[in-house]
């Protein structure tokens, strides 16, 4: 047993806290187990392990000094890698991880090969470890925060696009690539890396790894999009993406298209909440960068009343302000919270009307419902962290869901 009479601590207490916390309770034996949630700068001299949630930063100056003094810093994906006895699938990129990682795991279990999906997508892992068997398959959405000290690789690793996120907690750009990048570093010549060559920095990961590459790219499809129940060309290429996966593993392409056609994407993803007086409501609260917004907008050529603004996450508003003001179908923009300002500065030019200081989502959807006519569009992708108004990115997106769905 390797938690015997060890001191522990477990940084972050939520669902993947959680989890380390009921895997030692059934994999250590006499050691003294303490909780520090919230994390913030707590001692941490004198542990032998330290279990790191992925929000917090692996790189913190505490952490890193408890490492220098002789504790293993590590984490329930850590862990997971290393006892994990069948192979693993992993997906990351800066958007698109859980539609690619789910659809994947659907593919996979068309196929007969027993699949479990897990990871940032919200399913925590280490519970999965006990009924996983030699022959069946893991695929695990994973985030820069759980690969960003990973020495392990997954036997498939997809990487999509990387641009920039997480910049208010990444000390640097190339630091959250670097991180990222940990999905390919540790493959051998028996591995396989999916990876996306429309973008530089994703293609690029094609030099870190030993792996046998399979590219994949929304210019080059094996599928007929008007077939897809996807909305947005940006879900090519995670279609694309999980097709080239599961060519790796030989699986046969009529199972796979049929399981691309069925799937309808994820919950907050560009979801259609309800038609109500011929205006469609979408929900895509999932949207916390400039780039995911954009890809929002191009998905719809009816006219759109935009939903933007959160909290910071350090982003650069100027290419979705330049999309803004080219769009001949943006009808309206209500920009809310702390980026409003912001963004609206960020817009060069929007003939329409900007609605501001609204300060609850039933206003919100209120004052979207009211200016919108037939076959309008009401779209909720706000480009921004959701922290200043509403708990997370779920919370948003089931407010705006809520109300959406009491609309007379």
């Amino acid at each position: 047993m390797q938690y015997l009479g060890k001191k522990i601590a477990i940084l972050g207490f939520g669902q993947e806290g959680q989890d380390v916390f009921n895997w030692l309770k059934r994999f250590s034996q006499n050691c003294q187990i303490n909780i520090y949630d919230p994390f913030h700068d707590q001692d941490l001299s004198g542990y032998d392990f330290i279990f790191r949630s992925p929000g917090i930063w692996r790189l913190h100056s505490r952490l890193l000094a408890a490492e220098k003094s002789g504790a293993l810093i590590t984490s329930a994906t850590k862990v997971f890698f290393q006892h994990c006895p069948c192979p693993i699938i992993g997906v990351t990129g800066t958007k698109g991880k859980g539609t690619t990682a789910t659809l994947i795991a659907k593919i996979l279990n068309q196929a007969k090969k027993k699949t479990y999906l897990a990871g940032n997508i919200g399913k925590p892992m280490l519970k999965l470890l006990p009924k996983l068997k030699p022959n069946n398959f893991v695929c695990l959405e994973l985030s820069s925060f759980q690969l960003q000290d990973l020495d392990s690789s997954p036997h498939i690793a997809v990487v999509l696009n990387i641009n920039r996120d997480h910049l208010d907690v990444h000390r640097s750009l190339s630091e959250y690539r670097r991180a990222k990048s940990n999905i390919v570093r540790h493959q051998t010549k028996k591995d396989f890396a999916v990876i996306n060559a429309d973008y530089p920095v994703s293609s690029s990961f094609s030099r870190l790894t030993s792996a046998q590459i399979r590219w994949f790219s929304r210019k080059k499809i094996e599928f007929d999009p008007k077939k897809l129940k996807l909305r947005g060309q940006h879900n090519w290429e995670n279609v694309a993406a999980a097709m080239a996966s599961a060519s790796c593993l030989g699986i046969e392409k009529r199972l796979v298209l049929k399981s691309v056609y069925q799937f309808k994407g994820l919950e907050h993803r560009l979801e259609l909440v309800r038609v109500c007086n011929g205006v469609s409501y979408y929900n895509d609260s999932f949207s916390t960068t400039p780039e995911t917004a954009i890809a929002a907008i191009k998905s719809f050529s009816e006219p759109i009343i935009l939903i933007l603004g959160g909290s910071d996450k350090g982003s650069d508003y100027r290419q979705l302000g330049q999309e803004i003001s080219r769009c001949s179908n943006l009808k309206a923009l209500i920009l809310i919270g702390k980026m409003a300002k912001k963004i609206q500065q960020s817009i060069p030019y929007f003939s329409g009307p900007i609605i501001t200081g609204l300060n609850s989502m039933e206003l919100i959807v209120n004052q979207a419902s009211a200016i919108a006519s037939n076959k309008d569009v009401v779209l909720l992708s706000p480009a921004c962290a959701s922290f200043d108004m509403f708990k997370n990115y779920k919370d948003r997106g089931n407010q705006f869901k809520n109300y959406v769905k009491n609309l007379k």
